[in-house]
């Protein structure tokens, strides 16, 4: 269901320049410096930052990088003669400190969340593109929290959703995400696979423009199970679901030895790889594009991108944080929001 401050935002024509929610965050790590920055480069899409203004402003200060904070949407006035940083305003229950992590403001951080998705649903925004969460501080406020995936999922009502990052050249899906790794071979069941590759075929089609995706299967065991003498889960859960899906059209290999599967010779077979959990397959992509690289959201009824790295509190407010990551994500969320009005192309 949208948020009446959803519904009252203006509906735009589509063929317009994207517009793009960036949610800040965290606000005591490094997601306020980041959006500030924004202010001052050239974007390929408009930007409405979703946050507490007052945070913004607090955080340009310390960064000694002078901005005009204008709230979204702008009515007319004077042209500012700083740079530009346009916010749909989220108050915090409390100032926030840079790299003091503080319960209290977690609600109104998942606000920020819920109105930039929902402006998406309403057709006020074209994308939305997330700064790094602190997880432990949302547990801390007895928010059952576990991922941005989870929460826009559950808040669009998505069906299945699948993490993805690109990044270093390689697109790396996980058939589960946030789970510790004594529950990964329990939740990967031939049902949640299926949906998985379905929704990973469809996106990379739909949002990516490839005609015919080529996925590329990882094993969950060593040696994708060694005939079942290491594991029975490849055999018996990842192999039929393959086979499967071939027989259906689906052109998918696998289960694949995950330890070779990185070579370059074999990436060059896929466009896309399916590793089983979350450090399987995202520590080889973080070592090829660590600061360079986006996390996607496949299966949402909206687009959304967000930064490879977390909170990172220690740089919160020093200036020594990076933006390439949240640069990547916007650049990302603009193409993939322009791609669905484009015929897929072959692979």
């Amino acid at each position: 269901m949208q948020s009446r401050r959803a519904r009252s935002l203006p509906r735009r024509p589509a063929s317009s320049t994207p517009l793009i929610a960036v949610t800040a965050g965290e606000p005591a790590g490094i997601g306020p410096d980041l959006c500030v920055g924004l202010a001052r480069l050239r974007l390929p899409a408009r930007i409405v930052v979703v946050a507490d203004r007052d945070l913004l402003k607090q955080r340009a200060r310390r960064l000694g990088m002078p901005i005009t904070v204008v709230d979204f949407p702008a009515g007319p006035g004077p042209r500012p003669r700083s740079a530009v940083l346009h916010v749909l305003h989220v108050p915090l229950a409390r100032a926030a400190r840079a790299g003091r992590l503080d319960p209290v403001n977690s609600r109104a951080v998942l606000r920020t969340l819920e109105i930039a998705a929902d402006g998406c649903l309403a057709g006020t925004f074209d994308a939305m593109v997330t700064a790094p969460l602190q997880k432990s501080v949302m547990l801390d406020a007895g928010i059952p929290f576990t991922g941005h995936t989870e929460f826009l999922a559950a808040h669009t009502g998505a069906a299945h959703v699948v993490m993805m990052l690109v990044g270093g050249g390689m697109r790396v899906a996980l058939a589960t995400t946030h789970v510790a790794l004594r529950d990964v071979a329990a939740s990967i069941t031939r049902d949640s696979l299926t949906r998985t590759l379905q929704v990973l075929r469809g996106d990379l089609k739909n949002l990516f423009g490839v005609a015919r995706p080529r996925i590329l299967v990882a094993g969950l065991n060593p040696h994708a199970g060694e005939s079942g003498f290491l594991g029975r889960e490849d055999v018996e859960v990842i192999g039929p679901v393959v086979r499967k899906l071939r027989r259906m059209g689906y052109d998918v290999a696998g289960p694949l030895p995950a330890d070779t599967l990185f070579r370059p010779d074999r990436l060059k077979d896929g466009d896309c790889v399916l590793a089983m959990y979350h450090d399987q397959g995202l520590p080889v992509l973080k070592y090829a594009s660590f600061g360079a690289g986006v996390n996607v959201t496949l299966g949402l009824p909206i687009i959304r991108t967000s930064v490879d790295h977390g909170t990172a509190l220690e740089l919160a407010g020093t200036g020594k944080a990076k933006t390439g990551s949240l640069l990547e994500a916007i650049e990302l969320a603009a193409t993939l929001a322009a791609s669905r009005k484009r015929p897929a192309r072959a692979a």
